[in-house]
């Protein structure tokens, strides 16, 4: 996927200001609201790993919970990226540093208030939560899931078949 930067020289050190960016966002968390969970010690840490992983030449995924964005990188480059839906206030997604752990083309979803069966090219990267398609619902960009990340299913098939087992998942506002 070529852009518009791409064609300039300075192509790299825009991704790292990015990335920069992107870790000084996290730094400055106390403007956003306090997330229900949060599995990184602390917010130096997680922007260090951001800078790592960009550093690197390992596949990881972004989530950015306030853009309601999905990025999948290699290393410093971005591969892909997405609208999608996550937690809503009541349901929230958890922030942290996660790998995905399990991969299943087809999953049923259970949850109080909810039962959903076939849910397509299901990633589960902590606990119950999982990047996953979503046929249900077609409010990407608007907070609506039980804490999971919703995906249109064509994007989910995508990643599903881009990530293995143990590619990172860095979720942050």
């Amino acid at each position: 996927m070529k852009g518009f930067l791409d064609s300039f020289p300075w192509r790299r050190t825009a991704t790292t200001g990015a990335g920069l960016a992107i870790a000084i966002a996290t730094l400055g968390m106390a403007s956003f609201p306090a997330p229900a969970q949060t599995l990184y010690p602390d917010a130096d840490t997680l922007a260090y790993n951001l800078l790592e992983l960009q550093q690197s030449n390992q596949r990881w995924i972004q989530i950015d919970l306030t853009r309601q964005r999905l990025i999948a990188w290699e290393g410093p480059q971005e591969v892909y990226a997405v609208v999608i839906s996550t937690g809503k206030e009541t349901t929230p997604t958890p922030t942290g540093l996660f790998a995905i752990q399990t991969k299943h083309e087809i999953a049923r979803m259970q949850g109080p208030g909810y039962d959903v069966p076939d849910v397509p090219f299901t990633m589960y990267y902590y606990r119950g939560y999982a990047i996953h398609g979503a046929y249900w619902h077609n409010n990407f960009g608007t907070p609506v899931s039980h804490g999971c990340t919703n995906v249109a299913v064509n994007h989910a098939e995508w990643l599903f078949d881009w990530a293995d087992v143990g590619t990172p998942v860095v979720v942050h506002y």
